[in-house]
């Protein structure tokens, strides 16, 4: 059995998503599959590996049980192996909740994920395992997220759909709408890597205790995913852009990432989720690559590469 999930970027929302806002995410050209095979022994022999190939964590289950036997794990910058495979064992318990009869036989599975992007470039590699092991064990991929790592759902959703969303959340509901966002100035839009993986949970930590009345901003943030749909001249793009970025700034108290590190740059930048790491939008052309080069940013992808 074959599973496979988009990764995701949140174009417009970050932080309003999770109060409802409407949000405009688009999934990308890479993601993560899992691949389940069945083996004799009664575990669960689970692989996890890296885009090069290189096996980056392996965790063994005893089932029925579920009870971790084994680990190892090559980067202690994330906590340990211990924290990792005990985070996998708590979403495989959590899966088990919502499906009683999901790893509960006597058979056992070799299952190996792996990525398609550097794991450092924050597209998703919780909400793709999410929605792989979901789409596995025939549970619903939101309901294992919020009883996991919470969240709006808005990357569970661009993980499940090939094109362009407007996701918002009330309550309980989730809205996703396909949309067509392919601007005729998408040539001149780019994605900037920043060199490091920002923690969203903190980010969102951070949201929520400045958090007030945000009922007026919430509107205005929906409005702006509509015109970013609708916008037909680069010009009123990074108008919006700019706007964007000036109400999250002011709701959360940080500076706009242009006012940061980029206020020389000839473009528009945006920042995309939790501010301050994985990826940034950008307006620009092919100087571009040379200035953020010089900067220490090297990577630097062209919209229409990146997006599905």
């Amino acid at each position: 059995m074959e599973y496979y999930s988009n990764g995701k970027l949140l174009l417009t929302g970050e932080y309003f998503v999770l109060d409802g806002a409407k949000s405009l995410a688009v999934p990308t050209t890479c993601g993560q599959d899992l691949i389940v095979d069945n083996i004799n022994e009664p575990q669960l022999i689970w692989q996890s590996f890296t885009n090069e190939g290189e096996c980056w964590l392996e965790a063994i289950f005893d089932l029925p049980k579920m009870r971790l036997a084994n680990a190892t794990f090559d980067a202690s910058e994330d906590g340990g192996k211990d924290t990792i495979a005990e985070q996998l064992n708590k979403i495989l318990h959590e899966t088990r909740k919502l499906n009683p009869a999901f790893l509960n036989m006597e058979k056992g599975y070799l299952v190996k994920t792996k990525l398609d992007f550097p794991r450092n470039w924050g597209l998703g590699t919780s909400s793709t395992l999410i929605n792989n092991i979901a789409n596995w064990a025939k549970v619903n991929p939101y309901e294992l997220l919020g009883n996991t790592f919470g969240g709006s759902g808005y990357d569970i959703a661009c993980a499940l759909h090939n094109s362009p969303i407007l996701f918002s959340k009330r309550n309980t509901d989730i809205i996703v709408k396909e949309v067509n966002f392919n601007p005729t100035f998408a040539d001149q839009l780019y994605f900037v890597h920043l060199n490091k993986k920002q923690n969203s949970r903190e980010g969102i930590e951070r949201y929520k205790k400045m958090n007030g009345n945000l009922t007026s901003e919430i509107k205005q943030i929906s409005e702006l995913s509509e015109a970013f749909l609708s916008c037909k001249k680069l010009s009123d793009f990074e108008k919006l852009m700019q706007e964007h970025e000036q109400i999250v700034s002011k709701t959360i108290q940080l500076k706009p990432i242009q006012v940061e590190i980029f206020s020389d740059y000839f473009g528009q930048t945006k920042s995309l989720g939790a501010w301050g790491g994985d990826f940034i939008l950008i307006t620009g052309n092919e100087d571009s690559q040379n200035y953020f080069n010089k900067k220490g940013f090297s990577t630097v992808i062209p919209y229409q590469k990146m997006a599905l």
